[in-house]
């Protein structure tokens, strides 16, 4: 169903469009976790090990569909506050038609150049086959990533949270049955967890696409104000998706420069860190699915020209996410040890010591860096990508320095873990006061 952001309590009107979508992340983050736990428990800890090293290279690929969504996403809540709804179905055309070009480009690139990439990360041999099997297989699957989350950013455009929530608490909660049976009855080892979120993500694409398109059918517009393709409506989405591409992409050849540096200290590291990264990611993803729910918001009320609940829409944001952070910190500071055991059948002390020290180092921050993932979505939607850039570029390269420096130092493999909370810090710093700098900070909230 879709829904006007621009009208009603901000807060109330926040919270009911945001809550489904964290709901939604959650479920979307549940196949990469459940491939880790069927790996891990199922098959054993250099499985666990080879997911979680490829799963570093697959988010490069994700980087680009996610560049996609937001850049789609965006520029559709513009149109939809405006009421302009020709402009609108052409951008979802739009968009559709570029990121099936580029999603081929991609795969073309992924079949040469990944099994070259495992090497330059020092993947080590015992694991080198399986991640490459895993692979090799995850790229077959790039238009079904892409579709889908064309589909959902459309989705969030529109107003509507709650569709792609179904979508993905089903076609996820398929996915675990799926990998048990591919694994444990067919044996299919490692290849059978990459093969079951193939398939179910095919089926949740192709229904969430159906879905978009009989939902767009239903909006009334002239055949002449809805084109097939535009180049100007292109360019306002490439200027929103761009950046977009290029911050996850360099966070995603940020993390593979610090799982590089990760794998010079054996399987027994690299296992633990796949675990706790995985339910780390969790978190952040969730943060900023969030965080682009704020995007959504703000451009709609953008488009509608009404300031005022900009500036209410991020205040409200932060409390959630600062709700949402508290028992996630319980949870993963005091219980993480108990998480982890979820991800490993009798773990080594290595792998356990890594995990917990990991959650226990980034844990306490998570309320840091989920404040600047909501001054982010505000830029973003606002179509301040300079500022957005900057915020971006500071954690990582900060976050890659200092996991290479301290590495080397008596910490080991501890240094690393201490770079992300310096890391998030600044980039808070520089996100929040972007947004206070912004033609809001002297319009009062509504």
């Amino acid at each position: 169903m879709n829904q006007d952001l621009t009208s009603g309590k901000p807060e109330s009107v926040l919270w009911r469009f945001c809550l489904p979508l964290f709901g939604s992340i959650i479920f979307q983050q549940l196949y990469n976790i459940a491939d880790s736990f069927v790996a891990g428990k199922f098959i054993g800890e250099t499985a666990l090990a080879s997911v979680g090293n490829s799963y570093e290279v697959t988010l490069i690929f994700i980087a680009f569909a996610f560049g996609c969504n937001i850049g789609c996403s965006v520029i559709v809540s513009q149109y939809f506050g405006a009421k302009e709804y020709g402009k609108l179905k052409t951008a979802v055309s739009t968009a559709c038609i570029a990121s099936a070009i580029l999603c081929a480009i991609l795969m073309c690139a992924g079949t040469v150049g990944c099994g070259e990439l495992l090497r330059l990360i020092r993947t080590p041999e015992e694991v080198f086959g399986d991640s490459k099997l895993y692979l090799d297989i995850y790229i077959w699957s790039l238009p079904f990533v892409f579709f889908y989350n064309i589909a959902t950013g459309v989705f969030s455009a529109l107003g509507d949270s709650r569709t792609p929530f179904l979508f993905l608490a089903v076609s996820s909660t398929a996915n675990i049955g799926v990998d048990i049976l591919f694994v444990i009855t067919f044996k299919m080892g490692v290849s059978g967890v990459a093969w079951a979120t193939f398939l179910c993500q095919g089926i949740s694409c192709v229904s969430a696409v159906a879905v978009v398109f009989l939902r767009l059918k239903k909006i009334e517009t002239s055949t002449e104000d809805a084109g097939l393709f535009s180049f100007e409506i292109l360019r306002k989405i490439a200027v929103i998706a761009i950046p977009s591409i290029l911050q996850q992409s360099f966070i995603s050849v940020g993390n593979i420069v610090i799982q590089g540096v990760i794998n010079g200290f054996g399987t027994g590291v690299m296992a633990g860190y796949s675990a706790a990264v995985k339910l780390n990611n969790l978190v952040i993803t969730s943060f900023t699915t969030l965080g682009n729910g704020i995007s959504n918001y703000t451009a709609q009320n953008l488009g509608a020209r009404k300031l005022p609940r900009i500036k209410s829409g991020f205040r409200a944001g932060v409390k959630l996410v600062w709700i949402l952070s508290l028992p996630l910190f319980l949870l993963y500071f005091f219980g993480g040890r108990y998480v982890l055991y979820l991800f490993m059948e009798q773990p080594t002390d290595t792998a356990i010591q890594t995990g917990v020290a990991f959650l226990r180092i980034l844990a306490p921050f998570y309320f840091v860096i989920s404040a600047k993932l909501v001054a982010d979505g505000v830029l973003r939607g606002s179509g301040l990508m300079r500022k957005f850039m900057i915020a971006t570029f500071a954690d990582l390269i900060l976050r890659v320095a200092l996991a290479i420096v301290l590495s080397k130092t008596i910490l080991g493999a501890t240094g690393i873990w201490c770079a992300w909370p310096a890391g998030w810090s600044i980039a808070a710093a520089l996100s929040v006061s972007f947004y206070h700098t912004e033609p809001w900070k002297n319009v009062p909230a509504q």
